[in-house]
C-alpha cells in the first residue's frame, strides 16, 4: 500500500521527545550535583498527590494500551491513520521487550531503594533503568508525531505525555534521570523505526482480515 512519507525520513529526524529529554538533562544538570552516567541523578522528594498520583499514571498507561489496540483492530490497516496506529502496535511491543530485557541487564537500583544513583548489577528485583513505561507512551506517541507533525503541528502536544510520565515517576522515586531520559530515548528509536518499516511487522503476520478495520465490517 502506498503511504505518504512521514515526516523526518527525508532527513535525520529530531523527535521532540529527545529534544524535551535533554532539555531536562541540562536543567537537571545546572541545578544540581548529581551521580549517574551524566551526573544528574538525584533524588527528588517523594511525591503521590494531585496530577502525580499514582493511579493517574498508571490511567494514562491503561487508556494508551486501549486506545493502540482498539485504534488498530477499529481502523484496520488499509487507510492511513490505521496503518499509523499498526506501527504504534509495533513500536509499543518491540519498546516493552527492550525495556525489560535492558532492565534485566543492567539491575540498577530505584531512588526509593538507595540513595546513591551509582548502585548497577544489583541482581533480582533492581530495575530502574530505563523506565518501561515513559518508554512505552514514548513509543505510543512518537509514528503519530512523525507521521503527522508536519502536517498538524499540534500533534506535536502528545510529546507532553511522555514527559508528565517521566515528571511523575521521578518524584515516586522510581527512576532516576537518566532512566526516563533512556526511556525517552528508547522509546523514540523504536517508534522512529516502527514508522520507517515499509509496513507494520504485526499487521503482516496476522490473518489478512485485519487488514479491513472493524469499522467497515459494521
Amino acid at each position: 500500500m502506498h503511504r505518504q512519507e512521514p515526516f523526518g525520513l527525508h532527513a535525520t529526524p529530531a523527535p521532540l521527545g529527545l529534544l524535551i529529554g535533554a532539555l531536562l538533562a541540562c536543567h537537571a544538570a545546572f541545578a544540581f550535583a548529581g551521580g549517574g552516567p551524566l551526573g544528574i541523578d538525584h533524588k527528588i522528594p517523594y511525591d503521590d498527590s494531585g496530577i502525580w498520583k499514582r493511579s493517574n499514571q498508571l490511567l494514562l498507561e491503561d487508556l494508551t494500551i486501549a486506545t493502540v489496540i482498539g485504534g488498530s483492530l477499529w481502523e484496520g490497516g488499509d487507510n492511513r491513520l490505521g496503518n499509523t496506529f499498526w506501527r504504534t502496535l509495533d513500536s509499543s511491543v518491540l519498546g516493552a521487550v527492550s525495556s525489560t530485557v535492558l532492565k534485566d541487564v543492567f539491575t540498577r537500583a530505584r531512588p526509593s531503594q538507595t540513595d546513591d544513583p551509582d548502585k548497577w548489577f544489583q541482581g533480582k528485583g533492581h530495575y530502574s533503568f530505563p523506565s518501561g513505561e515513559v518508554t512505552f507512551i514514548s513509543a505510543a506517541v512518537t509514528p503519530f508525531v512523525l507521521e503527522y507533525g508536519k502536517d498538524e503541528p499540534a500533534v506535536y502536544a502528545l510529546e507532553l505525555l511522555p514527559l508528565y510520565d517521566a515528571i511523575g515517576r521521578m518524584k515516586q522515586q522510581a527512576h532516576w534521570q537518566t532512566d526516563v531520559l533512556a526511556g525517552f530515548a528508547l522509546g523514540t528509536a523504536t517508534g522512529y523505526y516502527a514508522q520507517k518499516r515499509d509496513s507494520p511487522f504485526i499487521l503482516g503476520v496476522l490473518p489478512g482480515g485485519f487488514e479491513v478495520g472493524l469499522k467497515t465490517r459494521f
